[in-house]
């Protein structure tokens, strides 16, 4: 046997010794938490990725003056030709919540505030606070943080007094005006003191969140640029594995988008020159940066269901490559991704073909985006011959690159997608670049949110996270669901939300209202915690008939109130017992003059269309149950799922979309499905405490 086979073979052995240990002990995703553009929590984030909302903006004005450091001229010196990007919201931030002393903030780099705030929501989804008890010596953190902090710019700048005296001095400037410049230059910039070093430290990230909220394992970040995040939760899963924690707290962190960062990606260049980032689209000219902080909570599954743990998604599999001798340190390598990705999927044991969603790196470079491209469909085009049953996305289209939390951002969407049997929307897809041939390989661009059918051969939905960095440093992780179906929740995601709400008489319905309002009325970042339990206090059931009440539909507190103060205004201004109106708004004094009975009535053939009841099936675990059953009854005939039909892949010519509207308009497949949506709808109905005495279709009404 050669050295190199013997090499191989040990490689072999290693491997499978390191995997049967994620295959015997599976790692549970327990919480998670985040903060990225546009989004102030974990909520918000699915929720503006299920509805398409692109995150990306101009330079706000509160972070640096744009015509400073902007040129149309990519080749001007100094200049940046990108002034677009992803950053984060306001937050609200309380020093003393966190132990930190009002005066050391302006020394504090950003990154350690918003990871603590991050931190804190992380631990409270994974049930641990301050009243739980747990054993915190058994919690580390580990995180993937980039290689400088924005206090260092400012540090850094104040020590070039040097430098700028020698060139006032070179200019003709007296010895005192010199002294009076340099201190204002000085002034500009934050001082040196004791507080100023740790304030900058990447590693003080994670040892403040473990100093602030007690914890006792595994300390440290870690350094891989935009892999970075995925390379610490794979440092956590290890310390999992090993038994060295019990629970382990990871993710990335990259607040920085200062004009040293616009500088960087703008001389590679890698930035696009358009408005918006389109990944794996045709007209596709580049990137653009992100800030935010994603952390995960992780448990060694076993454990996860002894403790009865909420789980979003199961870690199955890890793989990581590094690209070797290549023409560039930076360019990307095709078989070097494809290393990581086969490792993963061994690891996993199983195909990769069995995979429904992967998350891309998809930075929306031209070289990039194909590289990765190739990769995956050499990876899953091995032993597999089906068209276009893998969706392909990046959450970077709706967030921007956010450098070292990209993997983290990548691996949250894809756990919430597992989650809520979702497969999300790429945004800014209008037509994929047809140098991929996208069409006769094993992926589909999703631009569309769509509900995440099960498989017929009943196989868990799987999804895959790439994340790659500068410096040939490639990770690849194969998530899998808990459970198929929800068997508890009624509303999955941010959807509008309809409220009933009762009184003796129209004064004491006034007053009720009132009441409301004062619930509603708090800070910014409390309002969805009240508007929630408002919706569980006023859910939908029938009252009494001799009582007044009104309904309405709002999305959040914001429409709530809204639809409240209109309701009250109304009232006050009407004497009618009863009205509705076009804004989702309904009054009536009392039930006591309806008679009759209540009939359902149901559409017939030819109201069938293509994606309907696409989004209540997102959001609704009714529906999606009822859409399974059908296509159980479809699978054991012998015949192709019908909800391939109802809700197939995007496409992007008017031609395929005909086609698709023409297969759906065929008796065999128009028929069944709208009954299945029928009766989804039904019983989400009855959930909601509608109670009807008959029901019927349409056309038998007409005929």
């Amino acid at each position: 046997m050669s050295n190199a086979q013997s090499h191989n073979v040990i490689e072999t052995e290693e491997d499978q010794k390191l995997n049967s240990r994620l295959k015997s002990n599976p790692i549970a995703i327990v919480g998670m938490a985040s903060v990225f553009a546009e989004t102030k929590n974990l909520e918000q984030f699915w929720d503006n990725i299920v509805e398409s909302v692109n995150g990306i903006q101009e330079v706000p004005e509160d972070r640096w003056a744009v015509d400073d450091y902007y040129s149309s001229d990519k080749k001007e010196a100094d200049k940046t030709y990108c002034k677009r990007g992803g950053f984060l919201p306001e937050i609200d931030f309380d020093p003393m919540e966190f132990g930190l002393p009002p005066n050391i903030l302006e020394l504090t780099d950003i990154t350690q505030l918003m990871s603590l705030v991050v931190a804190r929501d992380v631990l409270a989804d994974a049930g641990i606070s301050d009243e739980a008890a747990y054993d915190r010596d058994k919690i580390g953190i580990t995180l993937g943080v980039g290689g400088g902090q924005k206090q260092i710019g400012p540090l850094t700048s104040r020590l070039q007094g040097p430098v700028l005296d020698k060139v006032l001095k070179a200019s003709g400037v007296s010895e005192s005006d010199r002294n009076i410049i340099i201190d204002k230059f000085k002034k500009a910039y934050i001082p040196w003191e004791e507080n100023s070093f740790p304030g900058m430290l990447g590693n003080v990230i994670a040892g403040r969140i473990a100093n602030r909220f007690d914890l006792g394992g595994t300390n440290c970040v870690v350094d891989a640029a935009c892999a970075g995040s995925l390379v610490a939760i794979k440092m956590a899963v290890s310390d999992l594995l090993e038994h060295r924690s019990e629970m382990m707290i990871s993710g990335g962190v990259c607040c920085d988008n200062s004009p040293f960062m616009y500088m960087s990606f703008s001389k590679t260049p890698a930035f696009t020159d358009g408005e918006d980032i389109r990944p794996f689209d045709e007209n596709s000219k580049g990137m653009m940066i992100g800030e935010g902080v994603g952390m995960i909570a992780l448990k060694r599954l076993e454990d996860a269901e002894r403790d009865g743990d909420k789980i979003y998604a199961v870690i199955k599999g890890i793989g990581s490559s590094s690209d070797g001798r290549f023409k560039s340190i930076y360019a990307p390598r095709p078989s070097g991704q494809v290393k990581a990705l086969k490792r993963a999927y061994q690891d996993a044991g199983f195909e990769p073909s069995t995979c429904g969603l992967i998350e891309a790196h998809g930075t929306g470079t031209k070289a990039g985006d194909a590289t990765e491209f190739s990769g995956l469909n050499t990876l899953f085009s091995e032993n597999n011959e089906q068209r276009q049953h893998i969706a392909l996305g990046s959450v970077k289209s709706q967030i921007g690159h956010t450098k070292v939390a990209a993997g983290t951002a990548g691996l949250i969407k894809a756990a919430l997608a597992l989650h809520h049997k979702v497969l999300p929307a790429t945004i800014n897809v209008d037509q994929p670049n047809p140098n991929l041939d996208i069409e006769q390989t094993p992926l589909y661009i999703n631009n569309e949110t769509r509900p995440w059918m099960p498989r017929a051969d009943g196989i868990k939905r799987r999804a895959g996270i790439s994340s790659f960095g500068f410096g040939g440093t490639n990770f690849h992780f194969v998530l899998e669901e808990y459970k198929a179906s929800h068997d508890k929740a009624y509303r999955l995601n941010e959807v509008p939300q309809t409220l009933l709400i009762s009184a003796t008489n129209k004064q004491t319905l006034v007053n009720t209202l009132s009441d409301c309002l004062s619930k509603l009325s708090v800070s910014e970042d409390l309002q969805p915690y009240a508007f929630n339990a408002l919706v569980k206090e006023y859910a939908l059931k029938t009252p009494e008939k001799s009582l007044a009440r009104c309904g309405f539909i709002a999305k959040n507190a914001t429409q709530a109130i809204q639809q409240i103060n209109a309701i009250v205004s109304q009232l006050a201004n009407d004497e009618s017992t009863s009205w509705s109106k076009p804004t989702g708004i309904y009054y009536r004094q009392s039930a006591l003059e309806t008679e009759g009975k209540v009939v359902a009535l149901f559409s017939g053939q030819g109201s069938q269309y293509v994606n309907m009841g696409r989004d209540l099936t997102c959001n609704f675990p009714s529906m999606l149950a009822t859409s399974t059953a059908m296509d159980k009854s479809f699978s054991d005939a012998g015949q192709a799922q019908l909800s391939a039909t109802v809700f197939p892949i995007p496409v992007f010519s008017k031609e395929k979309r005909s086609e698709q509207e023409e297969k759906l308009r065929l008796t065999q497949n128009a028929q069944p499905a709208i009954g299945a949506f029928s009766v989804g709808l039904f019983n989400t109905f009855k959930q909601a405490g509608l109670n009807i005495d008959f029901a019927t279709e349409g056309i038998a009404l007409v005929n």
